[in-house]
C-alpha cells in the first residue's frame, strides 16, 4: 500500500537526518511534506510521487556534501530501489530531486512535471515567511556568515555558479533569493500562501533596517 511505503520512507529519512543542520533537518522535511499535501488538495497529480519526492528531497543536500549535486538523487534512487519501488516512480522522484532546487533553476532545467511543480512550491514556501527568516539566519550562523554589511551590495541576478559560491551576508540572501520566490511559485495555492509570507518578510526587513540605523 502507498501509505505503508510513504510511512517507511518517512521513518528512513527521519533517521538519516537526525544530526542534520537544523534548517535542513527532519522538521524541514516534514514541513515540506505537509505543504505538498496541502497543495495536492487543489492539484491533479500523482500523490505517491509527490509525497515520496517531498520526503526525500533533502536526503543528501549538495551543500553539505562538497557540492555534489548528484548525491541527493542517487541516495533517493538507491533507497527506493532497495525497497522494491517501481522503476517509473523512482525515475520521476529522482528527476524531481535533481531539478527542483532554486540553484538548479539558475541553470538549464531538462525536466518538468506537475509533481515537480508541487514539490518545488512546497519547498519554496518553507524558505519564506517566519520560518524562512529563521532558517536563513540558522544557516548563516552555521556558515559563520556576517549578519549584514552595508558595503556588500546584494546581487539579485546571479548565475548558478555565483549563487553556489556566494559567501555574502545573510541579509543579502533575502534579496538574492527569498524575496524572489513569491513570483516563482507554480500553483495558485502556493502563490496565495507566498503572498502573505512575502509581506511578513518585507515588514521584518523594514524593522531590521530601522533598528540598524537606530531609528526604532
Amino acid at each position: 500500500m502507498d501509505s505503508d511505503l510513504i510511512g517507511k520512507t518517512a521513518a528512513y529519512v527521519k533517521e538519516a537526518l537526525q544530526n542534520a543542520e537544523s534548517g535542513h533537518d527532519w522538521w524541514h522535511t516534514e514541513r515540506v511534506w505537509k505543504n505538498a499535501r496541502l497543495l495536492l488538495r487543489s492539484e491533479d497529480a500523482d500523490h505517491l510521487i509527490v509525497e515520496l519526492a517531498a520526503i526525500l528531497h533533502d536526503i543528501a543536500d549538495a551543500k553539505f556534501h562538497n557540492g555534489d549535486e548528484e548525491i541527493g538523487p542517487r541516495t533517493a534512487r538507491n533507497y527506493l530501489q532497495s525497497i522494491g519501488v517501481e522503476s517509473s516512480v523512482i525515475f520521476h522522484v529522482e528527476q524531481i530531486i535533481r531539478n527542483m532546487s532554486y540553484k538548479s533553476g539558475l541553470g538549464e532545467i531538462e525536466y518538468s512535471s506537475k509533481e515537480m511543480e508541487i514539490v518545488q512550491d512546497a519547498d519554496r514556501l518553507d524558505a519564506i515567511g517566519a520560518i524562512g527568516i529563521a532558517r536563513a539566519f540558522t544557516y548563516g550562523g552555521y556558515k559563520n556568515r556576517t549578519l549584514y554589511d552595508p558595503a556588500i551590495v546584494p546581487k539579485p541576478s546571479q548565475s548558478k555558479e555565483e549563487y553556489k559560491n556566494s559567501t555574502a551576508p545573510t541579509i543579502n540572501h533575502f534579496y538574492e533569493k527569498l524575496l524572489l520566490l513569491k513570483n516563482k511559485m507554480n500553483t495558485p495555492a502556493a502563490r496565495r500562501i507566498a503572498a502573505e509570507r512575502h509581506e511578513f518578510m518585507e515588514r521584518y526587513l523594514d524593522q531590521f533596517f530601522a533598528e540598524w540605523q537606530g531609528e526604532k
